[in-house]
């Protein structure tokens, strides 16, 4: 009998945000529990809008169209107006599954637009993802430093890096450390060099000292925005987002991707339109955000650890004691019975920094709190 062969080519690295076994042990010996706070999961309701959408009797027994029903298209562009300021064709927008797949699967499709580049630039300390499509479509990952107050370092770019990247990935407020970067700048430097900025926005709705940035506000050439519903609705199981930006980008990823199959089912999609009908429910899930931010900045003081609001998003980034994040991590276990992301998740520059999520039900942040000693 013939044996399979060992496989010699890709081999998929551990998923970086499996915390430690011994973590997740020292954290649940504790009365009550471990508190995951590593990840962004979201806890909360779905909204009642979103709810009543998806109870609705679903007529349609086709195939629904993967660039998006108009029902969710329309919705998408009333939003990028009313939120952004930003007036779009519908045409200019197409629906992605969630946006995870989409930002491991775009340099694939880009450089088969594009075959004489292989470069995918992003952020040195970010999501992982942006890194690992890069991996998948066979490209060069090159990270772009970041500054001293974690935005984007646009000008440490290599020219050679540039010239031969398929895209450079920008995210605003960024992930892990809800800094917002100039995303004007930002496209600027790709029009200079043919470069499509890529702005990744799940957390354009949880700005907290001054409006929402959109790559979109400062025209759409060359530009592509990727929206979530995850955050915004708490949407996560649903896997509904949206694209949208340079005319010409958007036709050729909305034929690409049609032909992949890439389809998101009907009642996501109609339950999709309804979320970004509502605001409402957005601002009471944004008050959310920020006392439970405001709460676990109060649980890190009684350890002596410094934090503050950041910019945006719903992450608190904070320097580790000596610059040791496993110690962090496992000191908050002990004590705290947290889980949280060691700064290394997001990349080597992130050595010495621990993420915290401030995404947990109310009762277990109370429950953090009382070990904490605060009421």
């Amino acid at each position: 009998m013939t044996s399979v062969p060992e496989p010699t080519g890709f081999v998929p690295p551990p998923y970086p945000f499996d915390v430690p076994a011994d973590v997740v042990r020292t954290a649940s010996a504790i009365d009550g529990g471990a508190v995951d706070l590593s990840r962004g999961v979201p806890c909360d309701p779905v909204p009642d809008v979103v709810a009543a959408a998806l109870a609705e009797p679903d007529p349609a027994r086709p195939y629904p169209p993967s660039v998006g029903t108009p029902e969710l298209l329309d919705a998408a562009a009333g939003w990028c107006d009313r939120q952004l300021g930003v007036s779009l064709d519908p045409l200019s927008i197409g629906a992605c599954i969630g946006t995870k797949e989409m930002v491991t699967g775009l340099p694939h499709l880009l450089r088969l637009r594009n075959p004489e580049r292989d470069t995918v630039l992003y952020p040195a300390v970010s999501y992982p993802s942006y890194e690992m499509g890069a991996v998948l479509a066979g490209c060069r990952a090159v990270p772009v430093p970041m500054t001293a107050d974690w935005r984007i370092d646009l000008s440490a770019i290599d020219e050679d890096d540039a010239s031969r990247a398929l895209c450079l990935w920008v995210n605003t407020p960024g992930n892990p450390a809800g800094a917002l970067d100039d995303l004007g700048a930002a496209a600027e430097w790709g029009r200079g060099r043919g470069v499509p900025v890529v702005s990744d926005e799940c957390y354009v709705e949880f700005t907290w000292h001054e409006p929402s940035r959109s790559v979109l506000q400062h025209g759409l050439d060359g530009v592509l925005a990727v929206h979530s519903l995850s955050k915004r609705s708490n949407l996560a199981g649903l896997r509904v987002g949206f694209y949208a930006g340079d005319p010409d980008l958007v036709w050729y990823l909305r034929e690409t991707r049609r032909h992949q199959g890439f389809l998101i089912p009907g009642p996501a999609q109609a339950a999709g339109a309804a979320s970004l009908r509502d605001q409402e429910h957005v601002e009471v899930q944004a008050g959310r955000y920020r006392r439970r931010l405001e709460s676990l900045i109060e649980v890190l003081a009684t350890r002596g650890l410094s934090a503050s609001m950041p910019e945006g998003g719903f992450y608190l980034w904070i320097t580790a004691p000596d610059g040791d994040e496993l110690a962090l991590t496992r000191s908050l276990a002990r004590e705290l019975g947290i889980l949280t992301s060691p700064g290394t998740t997001f990349g080597p520059d992130g050595a010495g920094h621990v993420r915290i999520a401030a995404v947990v039900p109310d009762e277990q942040l109370a429950l953090v709190r009382a070990r904490a000693g605060l009421t």
